[in-house]
Parts: structure tokens; sequence; C-alpha cells
């Protein structure tokens, strides 16, 4: 049986979630799913006027998990590529879904800093950005995820893998 399933990447800007949603993405079109990747960046895009308060970004996040259970049951797989800094927001989305791994992408601040190309880290600490997660907005650290991976310690190529291994594991793929 051909079950789709939602992979919710969530952890600190630049920890490596675009990336390895697109390695996983093609990944499993090879494979011949259907999959849509649902970017925090992108999505904030066609939705402009979303905050960056607590209460927009958890609406945001509930928002994104809505959708992405909508997918899963029109099976089209979903791929979330979304800060979703806030548990109670993530646990919203893990109920709209049959099939919900969430993976924890632990890469360290310092690690997130140093690859930060658009310069958001620093015009948080300098104060230009006000409620950047990780600077001036928590994050709250997901208590289990189904899987955790350190970009800092692996490439996102082999962390890409072992989320496939994971969905492998699971017989979500074959």
């Amino acid at each position: 049986m051909n079950q789709p399933f939602v992979i919710w990447l969530t952890g600190l800007s630049g920890s490596g979630k675009t990336t390895i949603a697109k390695i996983l993405k093609d990944k499993l079109e090879i494979m011949g799913k259907t999959v849509e990747i649902l970017d925090g960046d992108i999505i904030r895009r066609m939705f402009p006027h979303t905050g960056y308060d607590e209460q927009s970004r958890m609406d945001h996040i509930m928002k994104v998990g809505f959708i992405a259970g909508l997918l899963e049951k029109h099976n089209v797989c979903s791929i979330v590529s979304l800060i979703s800094p806030y548990t109670e927001a993530r646990n919203f989305a893990r109920m709209q879904c049959k099939n919900f791994i969430e993976v924890y992408l632990s890469t360290p601040i310092e690690i997130c800093e140093e690859r930060d190309v658009k310069g958001l880290y620093s015009m948080a600490r300098s104060g230009e950005i006000t409620n950047f997660t990780g600077i001036g907005a928590p994050y709250e650290v997901p208590v289990n995820p189904d899987i955790n991976l350190d970009t800092s310690t692996e490439s996102e190529y082999t962390s890409a893998r072992r989320v496939y291994s994971l969905l492998e594991k699971r017989e979500l793929v074959y």
C-alpha cells in the first residue's frame, strides 16, 4: 500500500531544513511518491502579513500543519521545512496527520550563525530584528522527536539518508 506521510523538519534558521527537504523530495519522487515541500520562507512570501509575535507564529504553524494533513489525506507526501519553535503548535500539526515524522535539526546556534547568508542573526543581535528565534524569541526543543539530526556533525545528504531509512523502517517507502 502506498501510504502518504508528513515529514516535519524543525530547527533554528540555518540548521539545514530546506536543504534536507529538497534532497528528500528528489529521492522520494524518484521512488514514485507525490511530494510537496511546505517551506516557511516561501509560505511567508505568499502571506506577507503574517507576523512574528508568538500568537502569529502559532497560527502560522497550525495552518501549515492543517495543510500538510489535507495533502496527506489526498495521498500527497509533505515535507515541512519550518522553524516551528512551539511545542503546542507542532503537537497540533501532529494531530492533523496520520503518519507524522518529527525531525529535529539540533544544529548548534553558533553553526547556524556561521551559515547565515541573509545576515539575520547579525541583525537580531544588533537589535534590527526583534523576536528572532533563538535570539529574542524562544525555541522549544522537541522532547521526543522521531529523529534528531545535527548537520554540524554530518552532511545534509547523510541526514536525508537517515530520514529515508526511518521511512523504510516504518514501511512508508519500499
